[in-house]
C-alpha cells in the first residue's frame, strides 16, 4: 500500500478511527502494532517474519546488554548485535551485487566462468528498519538510554507504520517516551497532521509524478546524450523529482504520525537553498545524514585526529552512504563525488579562515550557486542505469560544443514547464529557507490554510500521469 493509494486511504481510515476509539493505552499500541505488520505483510508477506525476528532478537540482546556492567563484555554483544544485521541487510540488498561482479571480474580475466546466479529479493524497507535497530543498541551500548522491558514497545518502535519502509530514521531517544505515555487527542495536531498528508501528496503526485518524472525519465532512457540543454533539462527534472518524491514521502509520513498523536522529525528543510555542501547534508535526508554521523562517521574516529585521517573517515562514510541507497557502482560514486564535495568545501574554508575571499553579498550567492551545480550534477549518477550513462551525460552537460542556440527550439513544453516549476521550487526553498513546513502551515489564516489545501487536492484528483513507486522503497 503506497501512501498515494486508494487502498491506503481505506486503511489509515480504519485504523486511525479504531485507534482513536479504543479507550487504553496498551490497546492503541496493540492496534499500531498490528496495523503495521499489516501495511508491510501488504507489500510482500513473506518478508514479515524476517522483520518481526530480527526486532525480537535485537530487543532481547539490547536488553542483556544493557545490564552488562563491564564495557568490554557490552562491546562483544555490540558487535555480535551489528554482525548479525548486517549480514542480514549485507546479504539481501549486496548480494546480487556481489555476484554479479564477481562473475564479471572472472570473465575479464579469462578465467572459467563459474555461472554463478543470485535473485535474492529485496525486503522493502529493510535499510531504514535495520538502521532503527542499529541506532538503539548503539545507544544502550553507549549508556545513552536504558533498553526498554516491554517487547511490544520495541517493536512498535522498529515497525510503526508511517515511517516503516522510507523513514525518516527515527531513534528510541525520540520515539520512546512518545510510545510508553499515552497520546492525546488534540485537533490543532490531527488538522496539522491531515494538511502534511495532503502537501505531501500533492509533492508527490503533481509534482513528482505528473510533472518532473515524465521529462527526467525521457532523458534518461535514451541511448545517447548530445544535446547540453536537453541533459540539462533531464538532470534538472530529476532533481526536482527526488526532492518532490522523498519530502512528498515524508511529509505524509509525518502528517499521518501527527493524526495518531506521534512527533516525528523533520527530515527536510530546503536543501537547494544550502551554501555548501556540509549545509546540504544537514537539510538533505537529515535523518540519515545525522545517522552516519553519529554512529559511523564519529566512531571511526570523526575529526579527532590529523588532517588526513579525518579525510579518511569522511570519505568512507561518504562512500559507505551511497552504497547504502543501492547496490550499485553508479551510487558508489554519488558517495565518492558527495565525500570529495566535502572536503573541498573544508579546504575552502581553511583558506577562507585566512583571507579574504570577497565581500559576503557576492560570495553567498556563488557558493549556493556552486552547491546547486554539483548537487545536480552528482544526481545523474544517482539516477542513470550505468556508469557509462552517467559519464556521458555529465560530459555533455560540461562540453560547450554540446551547445547551440537551434537546439532551444527543440525543447518541448512539458521540459520548460519542468523547468519552470524546478525554477519555482529553488525560489520558494530559498525564501523559506529555515521555515520548517509544519510551522508555516501552522502560522497561516485558516482561510488561506482551506484554500490552498482544497486546490492542492482538486490538482490530486486530476493530475493525471503514470504513478511510480516512492524512489526510496527501493533502499
Amino acid at each position: 500500500m503506497q501512501f498515494d493509494s486508494l487502498a491506503f486511504l481505506a486503511f489509515f481510515l480504519i485504523i486511525a478511527a479504531l485507534y482513536w476509539w479504543v479507550p487504553a493505552w496498551h490497546q492503541r499500541k496493540n492496534v499500531l502494532l498490528a496495523a503495521s505488520y499489516l501495511f508491510y505483510a501488504g507489500w510482500n508477506p513473506y518478508f514479515l517474519p524476517l522483520l518481526v525476528i530480527t526486532s525480537l532478537i535485537d530487543w532481547r540482546l539490547a536488553l542483556h546488554m544493557g545490564r552488562i556492567a563491564s564495557q568490554q563484555r557490552r562491546k562483544k554483544w555490540l558487535i555480535a548485535i551489528c554482525t548479525m544485521n548486517l549480514a542480514v541487510l549485507g546479504y539481501f540488498k549486496y548480494a546480487n551485487f556481489f555476484i554479479d561482479n564477481l562473475n564479471a571480474m572472472t570473465a575479464s580475466m579469462g578465467l572459467p566462468e563459474f555461472g554463478f546466479q543470485s535473485s535474492v529479493a529485496l525486503p522493502i524497507g529493510i535499510s531504514f528498519y535495520i538502521f532503527h535497530s542499529l541506532s538503539y543498541c548503539i545507544d544502550v551500548y553507549r549508556g545513552g538510554i536504558r533498553p526498554t522491558a516491554s517487547w511490544r514497545d520495541y517493536l512498535l518502535y522498529v515497525a510503526f507504520f508511517p515511517q516503516l519502509v522510507a523513514g525518516p530514521i527515527v531513534r528510541w531517544t525520540t520515539m520512546g517516551e512518545q510510545i510508553e505515555t499515552p497520546r492525546p487527542f488534540l485537533t490543532d495536531r490531527f488538522i496539522l497532521g491531515v494538511a502534511l498528508m495532503i502537501v505531501g501528496l500533492f509533492q508527490k503526485i503533481v509534482l513528482a509524478d505528473g510533472i518532473f518524472a515524465p521529462v527526467a525519465n525521457a532523458q534518461f532512457d535514451q541511448s545517447t546524450f548530445d544535446v547540453g540543454v536537453s541533459v540539462w533539462m533531464g538532470a534538472l527534472a530529476f532533481t526536482g523529482q527526488i526532492f518532490c518524491d522523498f519530502a512528498g514521502y515524508t511529509t505524509c509520513a509525518i502528517g499521518a504520525a501527527l493524526v495518531l498523536g506521534f512527533r516525528l522529525p523533520v527530515n527536510f528543510q530546503s536543501p537547494y537553498a544550502a551554501i555548501g555542501f556540509s549545509d546540504f547534508w544537514r537539510r538533505w535526508h537529515i535523518s540519515l545524514s545525522s545517522w552516519l554521523r553519529d554512529y559511523l562517521y564519529i566512531s571511526l574516529g570523526g575529526n579527532r585526529g590529523t588532517a588526513f585521517t579525518t579525510a579518511r573517515n569522511l570519505m568512507i562514510t561518504m562512500l559507505l552512504g551511497g552504497l547504502w541507497h543501492g547496490a550499485a557502482w553508479t551510487f558508489v560514486v554519488w558517495g565518492l563525488l558527495h565525500g570529495l564535495f566535502l572536503l573541498l568545501e573544508r579546504g575552502v574554508r581553511r583558506l577562507a579562515d585566512t583571507r579574504s575571499l570577497g565581500p559576503a553579498g557576492v560570495i553567498k550567492p556563488l557558493g549556493w550557486c556552486m552547491t546547486l551545480i554539483a548537487v545536480v550534477t552528482a544526481w545523474v549518477f544517482f539516477r542513470a542505469d550505468d556508469l557509462g550513462s552517467a559519464v556521458a551525460m555529465v560530459t555533455t552537460m560540461f562540453s560547450v560544443s554540446s551547445f547551440a542556440l537551434t537546439d532551444l527550439a527543440n525543447i518541448d513544453f512539458e521540459a520548460w514547464w519542468s523547468a519552470a516549476i524546478f525554477a519555482a521550487l529553488l525560489g520558494q526553498q530559498l525564501i523559506t529557507r529555515d521555515r520548517p513546513l509544519q510551522a508555516m502551515l501552522e502560522q497561516l489564516p485558516w482561510p488561506l490554510l482551506g484554500g490552498m489545501l482544497g486546490a492542492m487536492l482538486f490538482l490530486i484528483s486530476t493530475t493525471t500521469g503514470q504513478s511510480n513507486a516512492f524512489i526510496y522503497f527501493q533502499f
